[in-house]
């Protein structure tokens, strides 16, 4: 298959490095600051307009494009693939040129470890040094499935080949189901990363972390990431996470491990639901993440450098109190959206 040409704003051209890249990971290949979240269609973040070409759409009625969007022949990079050579129109920035070079790699499955009632650790280990930035996800390919899914490393860059996925059971979700019932070590996986702008960045003030179900594993990466590179030696973390039930929130061991540094760590879990089994076995902070943020926080809340993870309802009303309610500088602020 002859490998399509790119052609962005008029003055630069790219081309695809591989036969089943979308637009998207042919310019973040190429090394071109091509805007991008969630990658899977639905925050309309990589919108670009296709001005010649044919492109092929990989999902029906996307829900980052609106009716306008279409009718003004505008894409998503991250659900369209060049059938031959195209120009399009796009909002580049530099702040998303890859910070580490995306590539693929084949994994086998080693283990998984339970987590929290519904939360395991899956290990996977491949022939290629691991290489990315806490708090960066990739996107997995499942071959006997034929689907991909996103999910965040939980662990460092390492050169024992060990990637580490923190992953939240989905009921009645294809990917989970085959990774908590069916899964064994003859499975291999395609692994195509890293991707994501919310990793950890060294910074001058103490660090939050707020997470909420899977969102826990990017916010351990984090974590264990300033520990490794010394920035918990003065500074605080603030950890926080949320859950329904008090079953969801007992994930402190993943950061209590980290050397040396437990006098900095602040645990803050919360529990968003007043039953009768969260009143009878849970005696902490009720609510949801990002009340208890502010709560913990207080008039101090735009002294820290903010990551956080976890479900869209959580993550926008969190992204809304810290830069409309409280106005902490937007480059304080780090988080990908996922759905």
């Amino acid at each position: 298959m002859t490998l399509s040409k790119i052609n962005i704003n008029g003055d630069k051209t790219v081309s695809s490095q591989l036969s089943d890249d979308t637009v998207l990971l042919a310019a973040l290949r190429s090394g071109v600051g091509f805007p991008y979240e969630c990658n899977a269609g639905a925050c309309g973040s990589c919108k670009y307009e296709l001005l010649c070409g044919d492109v092929e759409s990989l999902m029906d009625s996307p829900p980052g494009l609106t009716a306008r969007d279409v009718r003004k022949n505008i894409y998503l990079g991250c659900q369209t693939r060049p059938q031959t050579d195209i120009s399009i129109k796009a909002r580049l920035s530099d702040e998303y040129i890859p910070v580490v070079t995306t590539k693929k790699i084949q994994a086998r499955f080693f283990d998984s470890f339970e987590i929290t009632h519904d939360i395991r650790e899956f290990v996977f280990l491949s022939d290629d040094k691991v290489t990315f930035e806490p708090g960066q996800y990739a996107l997995i390919s499942f071959p006997s499935l034929g689907i991909k899914r996103a999910y965040s490393m939980s662990n460092l860059p390492n050169g024992k080949g060990e990637w580490r996925f923190q992953i939240r059971r989905v009921a009645g979700g294809v990917a989970t189901d085959f990774l908590f019932e069916k899964i064994n070590q003859s499975d291999l996986v395609e692994i195509d990363g890293p991707y994501g702008m919310a990793y950890l960045r060294e910074t001058p003030r103490d660090i939050v972390c707020v997470a909420g179900g899977s969102g826990l594993a990017p916010m351990v990466s984090i974590a264990r990431g300033a520990s490794e590179i010394g920035l918990l030696n003065e500074k605080n973390l603030h950890f926080f996470y949320g859950g329904r039930s008090f079953r969801d929130v007992q994930v402190y061991s993943q950061i209590s491990n980290l050397p040396e540094y437990k006098k900095n760590i602040h645990f803050h879990p919360v529990v968003s639901e007043i039953s009768e089994e969260n009143l009878k076995n849970w005696t902490g902070d009720f609510g949801f993440v990002h009340e208890l943020v502010e709560k913990k926080l207080g008039d101090e809340i735009k002294n820290y450098e903010f990551y956080f993870a976890g479900p869209p309802p959580m993550t926008k009303s969190l992204q809304e109190a810290l830069m409309l309610k409280h106005q902490v500088p937007f480059d304080q602020i780090h988080f990908d959206r996922f759905f």
